[in-house]
């Protein structure tokens, strides 16, 4: 009854205005000068040319704007329509008389108590908005009335500046001229944002209560009129308490302005607000997690959540719709990875390593429920511990930039104890002297601590920071990962994509650009900040190229793709038993993308843990992702900056290799310019010598080896020398003496025909003598003569064996003297060949 009565006077109030509004219309421009003035003396002292001038600048009232509910559009990468920020709108229009007057009054309570009083501008609200500004900065409280933000909603942009303030005023006071308090309220009740993709107090109770807005409470109304501040923060199904908050605020503004009673106040809060709520209603809306982080980032710059629902904005995005849609396919489905259950969360962010811009974010993973709102986003809101996916950014970053530490500095894995504490590597093993990059590859603990402490806690604290992870305290722990109130994919893959990106930091973000309905843009791309020098970025990042592969990353290795990475895991729990982890990530880069994954289950038991067959999937996650937005896409390898100088080392003095190092001692490295260790002789002497020195000695040692070998050359070539002239005067000798031999055997030979010749002269003599006295016996005796003949057969053959043995015996002796001198020239021989190997040995050959 007292309601009614309310109404009643209220509506007696505002008919004898009615009479008054003819009057009005002289004073508009005096009253919104005045109230102008007072604003632009209070603030910042402006005159009252500027006020005029703003006034001339607003734009035209419509009919069409005012009626229509602006829900801001959402344009991807390349400038096409993607949705409304508010997703599927539910519009349905109501008359005012068809809204209860407590539902009226629950708006007007919080919003404009003096709404059936003023006439479009609330001068005494102003005046308490303006004190408050003055003592806390321009944009502390607001002043506006329903009118004004009907305005607001329908016509500005929601920017705070005093010209848009002036604007809403002055077009204001022009709708009380135009439009009677009613149609103002009706206009503003059908208009005003509800979240849930609700537009219109009518809509709002359909989707929160399921009924009708007749059929109203007093605490659901309250509960309505509290959510177009912030649709989401007070969205009763994902923060039940913050929207219990807010409604009893209003219940307690609707009894201080009399609206109701406090028994009727008091019975309004005690109702549990999960109790008034219906199932939630099922949203069609596409990309969630994508737009969560959208209206995250404008309320981060400024523009207020009633204002991004109702205000008709055009939001230029780096959404890259394919990549988004392929990223939610991977997580939803089990087409590319079969996950061990629908328990399992992941959480990614893909991003362009050159300007840091968001393309796609995998928030949730609900296979076959697609389209309910996701709620969580885990890619952006996450805070879990990120493992050693942790070790470039706490401990070898910080390290090569400020002590120019080399990938081949050796680090001693062994146990270490620190404030009690003692720490061991994941395979339970200590590995001694190890290179920095075997150290990361492998993925060790113990030299990532070490490398931390050595390069200072603050350095990594101050490197951390300028990638965009802020850290209050740093602890040993923190060099594995181990931080306080751990990280999000969204973090990771900002800090990773400044490795990629020669050192440069592009803080990760969604929004290219806004334009205003009057056609105003704002740019809202952030500046790049140089987070190191090229050479630490470049030398982590060929660090990281080992990782994937050779070392504990080959999993997310792509082929044929320049690729750079870092697993991180969480040991479990020491109460629970089994073998696994509680988290898995996995960061990575290309010179185009990089992405930061995270797995695993919202708390960890004995039940959901990622088991050891799992703790890849955070891999697999990226190597398809990465692979897809990669494909048919020539990338380029990362580039080596001049700082940067690759050595060979010779791995058992870790000094430059020389041209004596055998390969399998040699290993490839990097140095900052400037650090590169000299090539000294091996062994290294005591006292290292300059350089220059060190050379000229490398000379000399090199000329030394050149003249012994020249030396043995000339000494080899003078020993053949010799040799052939020794062969020479041999075979001189020898064919001297074969001269001789035959000269002796000729003289002998002709000796013995003269003794054959006198032997012949005798015997024919003789033969003559016989002859004759043969003949004579014959006469006288008539004999034949056959014994004569038989004595001069014997004379003959003894003659010629006499002959015979003359002449073998000549040969005999020749061929006894040839072998003597062939015996003493190779004799000859063998001793020039014994003095040839004695000058070999002295030359050291």
């Amino acid at each position: 009854m007292s309601e009614d009565l309310q109404s009643r006077q209220q509506y007696k109030k505002e008919k004898k205005k009615g009479k008054k509004e003819k009057s009005k219309s002289r004073k508009i421009l005096f009253r919104t000068f005045l109230a102008f003035v007072l604003i632009a003396v209070l603030a910042i002292g402006l005159g009252g040319y500027t006020v005029i001038a703003y006034i001339s600048d607003a734009p035209e009232i419509t009919s069409a704007q005012l009626e229509n509910p602006q829900s801001s559009t959402i344009y991807d990468m390349n400038d096409q329509e993607v949705t409304d920020v508010a997703g599927k709108e539910y519009r349905e229009i109501v008359p005012l008389n068809k809204i209860p007057k407590h539902v009226q009054n629950a708006f007007i309570a919080v919003e404009d108590v003096r709404f059936w009083e003023h006439g479009g501008v609330d001068i005494k609200r102003i005046g308490g908005a303006v004190l408050a500004n003055l003592k806390n900065g321009f944009g502390a409280e607001g002043a506006s009335t329903i009118t004004q933000q009907l305005v607001k909603k329908s016509f500005l942009s929601p920017e705070k500046t005093i010209e848009r303030k002036v604007q809403e005023a002055y077009l204001a006071v022009k709708m009380e001229e135009k439009y009677t308090k009613k149609e103002i309220l009706e206009m503003y009740l059908n208009k005003i944002y509800f979240g849930e993709g609700a537009y219109g107090v009518s809509t709002a109770a359909e989707v929160y209560f399921g009924k009708s807005v007749d059929e109203l409470t007093t605490s659901e109304a309250a509960l309505l009129a509290g959510l177009p501040q912030r649709p989401s923060g007070y969205n009763p199904y994902k923060h039940p308490e913050l929207a219990k908050k807010r409604r009893d605020t209003v219940i307690s503004l609707m009894e201080k302005h009399g609206f109701i009673s406090a028994e009727e106040s008091e019975k309004a809060q005690s109702t549990a607000v999960k109790d008034m709520l219906t199932e939630q209603q099922k949203d069609n809306t596409s990309y969630d997690s994508y737009i969560d982080q959208v209206i995250y980032e404008l309320k981060k710059n400024g523009i207020s959540e009633k204002d991004l629902y109702t205000s008709g904005l055009k939001i230029y995005t780096t959404l890259d719709p394919k990549a988004q849609k392929f990223t939610d396919k991977v997580l939803t489905t089990d087409e590319y990875i079969s996950y061990p259950d629908d328990k399992l969360k992941a959480g990614v962010v893909l991003l362009d390593t050159k300007s840091g811009a968001i393309r796609a974010i995998g928030g949730d993973r609900i296979p076959g429920e697609e389209d309910i709102k996701k709620g969580y986003n885990y890619a952006t809101q996450l805070r879990r511990q990120p493992g050693s996916t942790a070790k470039p950014i706490m401990a070898y970053g910080p390290a090569i930039e400020k002590l120019k530490w080399s990938t081949y500095k050796q680090i001693k894995d062994e146990e270490v104890e620190i404030n009690g504490k003692t720490f061991r590597n994941w395979d339970r093993r200590f590995h001694g002297e190890i290179s920095m990059r075997t150290a990361l590859q492998w993925s060790y603990n113990i030299p990532a601590i070490k490398t931390m402490q050595e390069a200072g806690p603050e350095n990594a604290k101050e490197f951390a920071g300028k990638l965009g992870i802020n850290l209050e305290n740093v602890y040993p722990s923190y060099a594995i990962g181990g931080f306080e109130h751990g990280t999000s994919p969204l973090h990771m893959a900002g800090a990773y994509a400044a490795f990629g990106n020669k050192g440069e930091y592009n803080k990760p973000h969604t929004i290219r650009k806004v334009v205003y309905p009057e056609g105003k843009e704002e740019n809202f791309q952030p500046k790049s900040v140089k987070a190191m020098s090229d050479y630490t970025a470049y030398m982590v990042t060929d660090m990281l190229k080992t990782v994937v592969k050779e070392g504990t990353g080959t999993m997310a290795n792509i082929p044929g793709l320049p690729l750079a990475g870092k697993t991180g895991t969480k040991m479990l729990p020491e109460h629970i038993q089994g073998e696994g982890v509680s988290d898995a990530w996995f960061a990575g880069y290309t010179t185009d993308y990089t992405a930061a994954v995270w797995t695993g289950y919202d708390k960890t038991t004995q039940e959901t843990y990622i088991k050891k067959e799992d703790d890849d999937i955070s891999k697999l996650i990226f190597k398809y992702i990465m692979e897809e937005v990669s494909k048919e896409k020539e990338t380029a390898d990362f580039e080596k900056p001049s700082s940067v100088v690759e050595v060979e080392i010779d791995k058992e003095t870790g000094l430059k290799a020389n041209k004596y190092t055998p390969e399998e001692n040699t290993v490839t490295e990097l140095f900052v310019k400037g650090t590169v260790p000299e090539t000294k002789p091996i062994p290294v002497p005591d006292k290292p010598e300059p350089k220059e020195k060190e050379d000229k000695k490398e000379k000399d040692k090199e000329k030394d080896k050149e003249d012994k070998e020249k030396e043995k050359d000339k000494k080899e070539q003078e020993q053949e020398k010799k040799e052939q002239e020794q062969k020479e005067k041999e075979q001189e000798k020898k064919d001297k003496k074969d001269e001789e031999d035959k000269k002796d055997k000729k003289e002998e030979k002709n000796k013995d025909q003269e003794q054959k010749d006198d032997q012949g002269k005798d015997q024919e003599q003789n033969q003559e003598n016989k002859d004759n006295q043969q003949d004579n016996e014959k006469k006288e005796e008539g004999s034949t003569g056959d014994g004569s003949n038989k004595e001069d057969k014997e004379d003959e053959s003894s003659s010629g064996n006499k002959t015979d043995e003359q002449s073998d015996g000549g040969s005999k002796e020749d061929v006894t003297s040839q072998s003597n001198s062939t015996n003493k020239t190779e004799d000859s021989t063998d001793a020039q060949k014994k003095d040839s190997s004695s000058t070999e040995k002295d030359t050291g050959g």
